[in-house]
């Protein structure tokens, strides 16, 4: 319970904000709706209602407050409307249907997953080489680190563009934008975790005249675990976020990229957020995931976990 209150107090405050801020930004909408559908409103002429904020206009026209909350192509969808297009597009369609959200998650998750594999390869097998070799950690690693400075959202089409000219599409591109997102925080989790044991560890490990890969497996991998876990948890949300960006430029037609897009270019709003909120949840239930495994392998390896 001392978990569940703060996290229920900060999400109730976000719909609380959430729930206020639909007035506003809706209420131009609805009134225009309202006065083409025969309605009494103050200003009576569109020009005039826009020199009127929208917090004002509803004082004004109190009466069409709860329409905001039910409009169809709303400039802020209500929580309501959101939660009701999540339902109708997780549980009332068919997994193979175009419109079904589960259908779209497997089509993002599919190359996150697969990037997310390469990052984190690619990352511990590059932060290995930074602990043990002089020569990488000055200049494999300031490269890493200036590598995370373009912008994904630059990146991403160029990628797309040139992999696409050399004929390689689909869940490749995908992956390797979700790939180069994840590797970092591993690499820089690793490269943490394999120098965290203490000087008289490893005087103790020399004292007992062990070798290097001995040293390796023994101390300095076990040591590395909780900062491995924490730099997985980041990458994997990373990765996913990757894909979306990467669905993008592609003009693909499925994946939670795809919809958000659709839902942009068409003027479906609720289409756009009830995407946004799945790729939400999937990374969360991604993160739980993780967050067990981490529980359960650190317990066994005898850490304390909290």
């Amino acid at each position: 319970m001392k978990s569940v209150v703060p996290v229920l107090t900060v999400v109730a405050a976000i719909l609380g904000v959430w729930l206020l801020s639909v007035i506003p930004m809706n209420m131009h909408l609805v009134a225009d709706q309202a006065q083409r559908d025969g309605a009494v409103v103050q200003p009576d002429t569109p020009r005039a209602r826009q020199e009127v904020g929208g917090l004002a206009l509803a004082l004004r026209n109190h009466a069409l407050v709860p329409l905001t909350y039910s409009f169809k192509r709303p400039r802020l969808p209500s929580p309501q409307q959101v939660a009701g297009e999540m339902v109708d597009t997780i549980f009332g369609k068919k997994i193979t249907s175009k419109r079904s959200l589960v259908y779209h998650g497997w089509v993002t998750l599919a190359p996150t997953l697969l990037g997310f594999v390469i990052g984190t390869v690619s990352g511990i097998l590059l932060a290995v080489g930074i602990v043990y070799s002089r020569v990488m950690d000055r200049s494999v690693m300031p490269w890493a680190i200036v590598s995370q400075t373009i912008p994904i959202l630059a990146l991403a089409p160029m990628v797309i563009v040139v992999l696409g000219s050399m004929g390689i599409q689909g869940l490749f591109p995908k992956s390797l934008i979700a790939a180069y997102l994840s590797f970092f925080p591993v690499v820089v989790g690793m490269v943490k975790g394999l120098r965290s044991p203490s000087a008289m560890q490893l005087d103790l490990l020399r004292t007992y005249n062990a070798s290097g890969s001995q040293g390796f497996w023994s101390l300095r991998l076990p040591a590395s675990a909780p900062y491995l876990f924490a730099s997985l948890k980041i990458g994997i949300s990373a990765s996913l976020v990757g894909t979306i960006v990467a669905e993008l430029p592609t003009g693909a037609r499925a994946g939670f990229g795809a919809r958000m897009l659709v839902g942009d270019q068409y003027g479906q709003p609720l289409v756009s957020w009830a995407a946004l909120f799945a790729a939400a949840l999937t990374a969360a239930a991604l993160v739980g995931l993780f967050s067990a495994i981490e529980r359960l392998t650190l317990r066994r390896m005898g850490m304390a976990t909290t």
